[in-house]
């Protein structure tokens, strides 16, 4: 599998953005700070750890699928 960057600048910052966010909800509802079925809570981790994941590595393997490349629309 060729694994060359695929995910650009933007999309990157929104994927940090996200993977945090989603990452507090989880520990927000596992603390019971939010009341929500606390199934959600590992759901929510597990979005985090994809989003922190692919943010990190600059690669996302669902848009290799689709054929999806944000890199070329990122500012040089």
């Amino acid at each position: 599998m060729n694994m060359e960057h695929n995910i650009g600048s933007m999309d990157r910052t929104t994927r940090i953005l996200f993977g945090a966010v989603t990452g507090l909800l989880s520990l927000a509802i596992l603390a019971s700070v939010i009341s929500l079925p606390t199934v959600v809570s590992p759901l929510l981790g597990v979005v985090s750890f994809i989003m922190m994941g692919t943010s990190v590595t600059g690669f996302c393997p669902l848009y290799t699928l689709l054929g999806v490349d944000t890199c070329s629309a990122s500012p040089q």
